[in-house]
């Protein structure tokens, strides 16, 4: 299991809306194409409507490099950029957890 939480902060409204069309057609992408994507979820953020968190997780990291070089993603990372203005990125060890198969405790 691979897994990561992205925080992506828009610059406006406009750049919100724009953004999360993106995200919806990449995620139609990513559901379709990628079996090695086990959870691909995206969030706003309550009290900060510029904000937007993803987590998720791979089989292994194998997986995620794969989801890495796919078109729908590299169109992502590229088309993304005139809406955002800060994207933090953090790797995951999974611990105990409910939801994600055999290392659920």
């Amino acid at each position: 299991m691979f897994a990561l939480v992205v925080r992506f902060d828009l610059k406006d409204d406009e750049s919100a809306k724009a953004f999360d069309a993106l995200v919806a057609e990449t995620g139609i992408e990513i559901r379709a194409r990628e079996p090695g994507t086990l959870i691909y979820a995206t969030h706003s953020v309550e009290g900060a409507p510029l904000a937007r968190v993803f987590y998720e997780c791979y089989a292994d990291r194998e997986a995620f490099e794969a989801h890495e070089v796919q078109p729908h993603v590299i169109r992502f990372h590229k088309e993304r950029e005139p809406y955002t203005q800060d994207a933090r990125v953090e790797f995951l060890t999974v611990g105990p957890s409910k939801g994600l198969g055999s290392l659920d405790a």
